[in-house]
């Protein structure tokens, strides 16, 4: 595919042994090209500095553990992020929630969904007691056959979005507008809440301590992947915005 890193070519089979790695992603061949042209770019930097390693993984290891520092999370550091995120550290907070998902197909406009779907919400703020009666008309979930329940939620259940909102709204809200999923619109009502305990911080200090430590370093090893890709000469790719699963 005519790919070079610093003058060194590529095979095609490279990237072919790679690919069955990224399978996941939402373009595999892009994904195994990035990482192995990261992977060239240290493996070419280790053999600059003399660094050695019994193979492969264990030359960029050494490579990262000499060219990244990163300074450990300190005591305010995780204080403060203790204060700033204390629903990550409460336990047994749960709702229970309804909603009624209409479902973007591309058989039909998502101007006509939409549109629906908000003249279903403002009959809802109007009566909310129809709520049952609506989402079995009109939801796409199988849970509208229940009159779109859930059933009791705790965090980190339901994708990111639809969990932001669920544990934002107080008991018996309706949410204002309406949700965009990957699964389509969403009307999200919270029926009842039980709070949850936040737990004392000295019993997760060290739980954000290793976190805000991962995280910082894998902030140094993208910026020094960043740093390596900007002065290397790389033909038949463009990493401009890639990301570093060398270290996810």
């Amino acid at each position: 595919m005519g790919l070079s890193v610093n003058g060194v070519d590529i095979d095609d089979s490279v990237i072919e042994r790679e690919l069955p790695h990224h399978q996941g992603a939402a373009n595999p061949l892009k994904e195994a090209v990035h990482e192995v042209v990261l992977r060239t770019l240290l493996l070419q930097e280790a053999a600059r500095l003399g660094i050695q390693g019994e193979d492969d993984d264990a030359r960029v290891e050494a490579l990262l553990a000499c060219e990244v520092r990163v300074p450990q999370a300190d005591e305010a550091a995780c204080a403060q992020y203790y204060r700033n995120h204390p629903q990550r550290f409460t336990n047994g907070e749960m709702v229970e929630a309804r909603h009624i998902l209409f479902q973007v197909t591309s058989s039909v406009p998502l101007e006509l969904v939409r549109a629906t779907a908000e003249s279903v919400l403002e009959a809802l703020r109007a009566a909310p007691e129809r709520f049952d009666e609506l989402a079995r008309q009109y939801s796409n979930c199988p849970s509208g056959a229940v009159g779109g329940s859930l059933g009791q939620l705790s965090r980190g259940q339901c994708v990111p979005e639809f969990d932001k909102l669920l544990f934002r709204l107080g008991e018996g809200q309706l949410a204002e507008r309406l949700l965009e999923t990957r699964f389509g619109l969403h009307i999200v009502q919270v029926q009842r809440r039980v709070d949850g305990r936040l737990l004392p911080f000295e019993a997760v200090h060290g739980q954000i301590a290793d976190y805000l430590s991962t995280a910082a370093w894998q902030r140094g090893v993208h910026q020094y992947l960043q740093l390596l890709v900007g002065r290397a000469e790389i033909a038949g790719v463009s990493l401009e915005g890639a990301d570093t699963p060398l270290v996810q």
